[in-house]
């Protein structure tokens, strides 16, 4: 394991060097800590990384800046957006201080929500106006071809009454129209899915397959095969610029 760490610092430390413009910031004592219980969480890469560039977005709207970054102020954006990831792949029980169990819920996007301690932020009304934001941003960006239009249109026109109608919504219309929005999710991932070539594929198949190892032998083959389904689905929908349409 500590071998496995090492690597995995060695990575983070090397990424960090690129956002410093070169500036080399060790990850060493307390540092190498940090981003070690990353590892042992099973953070991928990719999310560190994400994480790493989140902090630094942030930074850069502050204005010029006038000292390099050290990885210990990036440490609660990585966990936010491996939170984020492990709503994406559904996986629950691994919470921030807690990795000796793993489960993942069921096909409903909603059951997810229900036994993860992550909670959404925004309201329903929010969640679908950024939705047709972006949907309509892939679109003028040309992330989305016209092999997407009418499912665009349809999932458009969808949250377009949906916003106008959602601050009303109660009980059993808004759960009604949540359930839709799942539905429609996977309608727009699917087609994303259809449209990749196989290298494209293959490539998604083993990027997410890499994503869960530190999971797999805490899994059942079922729920393992559930995580990687969706883990292909959230690398997809990030391939094409596509919002996540439920809301969880």
């Amino acid at each position: 394991m500590q071998i496995a760490n090492s690597n995995y610092c060695r990575e983070v430390e090397t990424y960090l060097c690129r956002k410093n413009d070169g500036h080399l910031i060790r990850v060493v004592g307390p540092s190498f800590e940090i981003v070690s219980s990353w590892a042992q969480k099973g953070v991928p890469l990719k999310v560190a990384f994400a994480g790493i560039d989140r902090y630094f977005e942030r930074y850069y709207r502050k204005g010029a800046r006038r000292r390099p970054v050290k990885i210990d102020f990036c440490q609660a954006d990585v966990l936010d957006v491996f939170d984020e990831w492990r709503r994406a792949t559904g996986i629950t029980n691994v919470g921030r201080e807690d990795t000796s169990a793993v489960a993942v819920g069921g096909e409903d996007a909603a059951a997810v929500a229900r036994t993860d301690e992550v909670r959404p932020t925004v309201s329903l009304p929010a969640h679908l106006e950024r939705v047709v934001l972006r949907l309509s941003s892939a679109r003028a960006r040309g992330t989305i071809d016209e092999r997407f239009d009418d499912l665009i249109d349809q999932v458009s026109s969808e949250l377009d009454r949906a916003t106008s109608e959602g601050r009303g919504l109660r009980g059993p219309a808004r759960q009604a129209l949540i359930e839709r929005l799942t539905v429609l999710d996977g309608d727009l991932v699917k087609r994303a899915r259809s449209t990749l070539n196989d290298s494209e594929r293959l490539t998604f198949e083993h990027e997410a397959d890499e994503e869960l190892e530190p999971f797999r032998d805490r899994m059942t083959a079922d729920a393992f095969a559930v995580a990687f389904e969706r883990s292909v689905g959230r690398l997809v929908r990030e391939r094409f610029g596509l919002p996540t349409i439920s809301f969880v």
